[in-house]
């Protein structure tokens, strides 16, 4: 019954502030989502409070990173070209210097 209780109070959360926004068309939806979100705030308000565990971490020593290198190579991706990732040609319009480059090219 708690839990029905809640979710009656935050919908008519979302109702009210959708109504002082004007009651925007088709938006109800986010007005539910941030009513939601400001449920939690006010259920649990310490917990913006807590330690960043990355920089009270006990075991880190003096002078290590913080975070672990990465793999550059693997990182990298693919650079941009005349063709798509499946081996097509891009279908927006292009100028006409690189239509004419990519005519030659074929």
């Amino acid at each position: 019954m708690a839990g029905k209780a809640k979710r009656e109070t935050i919908r008519e959360r979302a109702e009210r502030l959708w109504r002082e926004d004007g009651a925007p068309r088709g938006r109800k939806a986010e007005y539910l989502e941030r009513a939601r979100e400001l449920a939690a705030i006010e259920n649990n308000p310490g917990v913006g409070l807590l330690p960043n565990p990355v920089s009270a971490h006990p075991e880190r020593a003096p002078g290590a990173p913080s975070v672990e290198e990465a793999d550059l190579m693997e990182n990298l991706g693919e650079f941009p070209s005349l063709l798509d990732d499946q081996g097509t040609r891009h279908l927006f319009p292009m100028t006409r210097s690189k239509a004419r480059r990519a005519l030659r090219e074929e």
